[in-house]
């Protein structure tokens, strides 16, 4: 199963924006936003929590790519996030997320015993390339007691 196919399974959310999954690498995750009449706001854009909910599965989308691979012992959750709207996003809205630490590092302090937090960058981009948004989502990855 892919990333985009578990999110879209469990996240109900995922399913309601209808979101796709473009590109979900440990170094990369992109989604896209439908253009719909349904989810825009009053100057006809995509509202702020569409776009909030396309950026934060987007970081959540390049966590699991990164590291699937200790669901067994540690699970996701997001700490903080932060988002700023920087330009009116009209039509599809692409969100692209980027990890701000190595997986390496993340994993050693989960070696150790610690609870890691780290940074995933998301810059929200419409069609003509204008950056729209930008978002700052801080993850941990919990020990399972």
């Amino acid at each position: 199963m892919s990333v985009g196919e578990l999110l879209a399974a469990t996240v109900p959310m995922v399913r309601t924006l209808g979101l796709e999954f473009l590109e979900t690498t440990a170094e990369r995750a992109v989604l896209r936003l439908p253009d719909r009449p349904d989810y825009h706001n009053h100057v006809g854009g995509p509202h702020a929590g569409a776009m909030f909910t396309l950026a934060e599965s987007a970081s959540g989308a390049i966590v699991l790519a990164a590291f699937g691979d200790q669901l067994q012992r540690a699970v996701p959750l997001a700490v903080t996030a932060e988002i700023g709207y920087k330009k009116l996003a009209k039509g599809i809205v692409t969100a692209t997320a980027t990890l701000g630490r190595p997986v390496p590092d993340v994993v050693a302090e989960l070696d150790a015993g610690e609870r890691p937090e780290f940074p995933v960058a998301v810059t929200l981009t419409r069609e003509d390339g204008a950056v729209t948004g930008e978002m700052t989502v801080v993850w941990t990855l919990r020990p399972n007691s």
